[in-house]
């Protein structure tokens, strides 16, 4: 999510809640913070991700080798190596949870925040919610790329609608963050004729990746090690504070400090994210922490839903 959800406050029309919702809301919010807050959203979130109906690959054990790898540039199998995906199976669903802070604007406060999310391959999609408070108010948010369509909806409460973005620039920004969840986290899901890489230099490369029609780009640098340190696009859009309800094109990025081995594959352990816009400084608005015992491959949807993962 991005600055947007500063407007709490506000329907997805702008209007200000009227004052005589106000005893319902703190009734609400006393039910929220006894029995509320991350783990209905887990409740939610499982639910959700049953009734999306996912396409479900036919099973395979097909493993990456380094044929996979020979028709690509040095530095992406160096990265491929690196991320330990030689020898294990191809990823087609990946489940990963996060914690973290979140930061509505320049000069507004860092508010606690918690991710969960589920992406899929072969039918390309993902499903990603994060709960964070606004004061003592819970917020939900809920990014997700399904069927070439992107939409940002927020709620407070899980009920009064805050965010609700839809429309082009939706359907790119959520499919370019598919990407950067894949490079990150889950490579081989992009062994695909939909990827394209091309070689910078050995400690950077290029990827794009198009999905019903829309293409996005990025650049990728590596460490030493063929580690990434950083994903960096134009394929996302802020706030326009000149225009109010429009959204302009800004560099975004999303360095990573240091990794872990989960199953014999690498993850990152933290990382956060920053807008470049043209005419402000830059403004890091995430940071987070993976949580280890959340990262699962190659679940089915009901199968995850059915283990409960937290």
């Amino acid at each position: 999510m991005t600055d947007r959800s500063d407007r709490f406050a506000r329907t997805h029309k702008g209007n200000i809640l009227p004052y005589s919702a106000a005893p319902l809301i703190a009734g609400l919010c006393a039910v929220a913070l006894t029995g509320g807050g991350c783990a209905s959203m887990h409740k939610k979130f499982y639910r959700e991700v049953r009734a999306l109906e996912l396409v479900q690959p036919a099973a395979s054990d097909a493993l990456v080798t380094e044929d996979d790898l020979k028709p690509l540039p040095a530095a992406v199998q160096r990265y491929f190596r690196f991320m330990g995906a030689v020898g294990k199976p191809r990823v087609w669903s990946l489940h990963v949870a996060f914690e973290g802070r979140f930061k509505r604007s320049a000069d507004s406060d860092w508010l606690p925040c918690e991710t969960v999310q589920y992406n899929s391959r072969d039918e390309l999609a993902r499903l990603f919610y994060m709960t964070l408070r606004v004061g003592f108010i819970p917020m939900l948010g809920r990014d997700t790329y399904l069927r070439g369509k992107g939409r940002m909806l927020g709620k407070v409460l899980d009920l009064f609608t805050v965010v609700d973005g839809s429309g082009t620039e939706f359907d790119i920004g959520e499919l370019v963050t598919y990407l950067n969840d894949a490079i990150l986290m889950a490579p081989s899901m992009l062994l695909d004729s939909a990827v394209t890489w091309t070689a910078i230099d050995d400690r950077s490369f290029d990827v794009a990746l198009t999905d019903r029609g829309t293409t996005v780009t990025a650049r990728v640098f590596l460490d030493e090690r063929g580690a990434p340190v950083d994903f960096s696009t134009t394929d996302r859009f802020m706030d326009d504070p000149a225009q109010p309800g429009k959204y302009k094109r800004a560099r975004w990025t999303t360095p990573v400090e240091g990794w872990q081995e989960v199953g014999g594959r690498m993850v990152p352990i933290t990382g956060r994210a920053t807008w470049f816009p043209d005419d402000a400084p830059p403004l890091t608005y995430a940071e987070f922490t993976l949580k280890p015992e959340s990262v699962a491959f190659n679940l089915a949807p009901a199968v995850a839903v059915g283990a409960g993962r937290p």
